[in-house]
């Protein structure tokens, strides 16, 4: 019912930035709360960040704290992660997701939709 396209990754040096979009399309009335996970490999898939129906409310995973920030715009269905001074711990593929509730959510069983990833690495 909905589609979740993430675009953007790439390879970054430690300290620059990187910008994901996700593009959403299909039946988008029934896309509340977004969010963006990540995951490194060989590791668990991780909470990184968390946007409201409306845009107006955000949280971030403590990792991620004063460097990642999300966006949305509900007329071009789209939402973005605007990564900055990156860390090569930030490497992993990332994550779109979608959820019919209207609360922040950080948990991903919580999502109903999800898109199929975009890699990123943070290396010199």
């Amino acid at each position: 019912q909905v589609q979740l396209v993430e675009s953007g990754g790439g390879l970054v040096q430690p300290g620059g930035s990187l910008r994901l979009s996700c593009a959403a399309s299909g039946r988008t009335v029934n896309m509340n709360t977004m969010g963006w996970f990540r995951q490194a490999p060989g590791q668990p898939r991780e909470f990184v960040g968390t946007i409201s129906w409306d845009g107006a409310s955000t949280d971030v995973a403590d990792t991620v704290k004063g460097r990642f920030t999300l966006t949305r715009d509900n007329v071009k269905n789209t939402i973005d992660l605007q990564m900055n001074n990156q860390k090569p711990d930030d490497t992993g593929v990332y994550y779109c997701a979608a959820s019919l509730y209207h609360r922040l959510l950080r948990q991903s069983a919580e999502y109903d939709y999800w898109g199929q990833g975009t890699r990123v690495d943070v290396s010199s």
